[in-house]
């Protein structure tokens, strides 16, 4: 069982991306400014398990929700 504060790095992992500070920041980058009603799990870049396990773990209000919640933030800002 998973018990600290997922961080970023850890989401990024879980995802199977590259989670060091330069991949995680090119990748915000890369896809920021998100249509606003588009939610985080929708968005066209997630293949299908990424996208599922971002909706679960938001519907669940997960451990991992925090740090997906601050994703969405950066994902959608211009």
């Amino acid at each position: 069982m998973y018990t600290d504060q997922p961080t970023m790095q850890d989401l990024f992992v879980q995802l199977g991306l590259d989670s060091s500070d330069e991949a995680i920041d090119n990748f915000i980058e890369k896809h920021r400014g998100m249509n606003d009603s588009r939610h985080i799990e929708e968005a066209p870049f997630w293949n299908d398990s990424q996208s599922e396990f971002l909706k679960s773990a938001l519907e669940d209000d997960a451990e991992w929700a925090e740090v997906i919640d601050q994703l969405n933030v950066q994902l959608h800002q211009d």
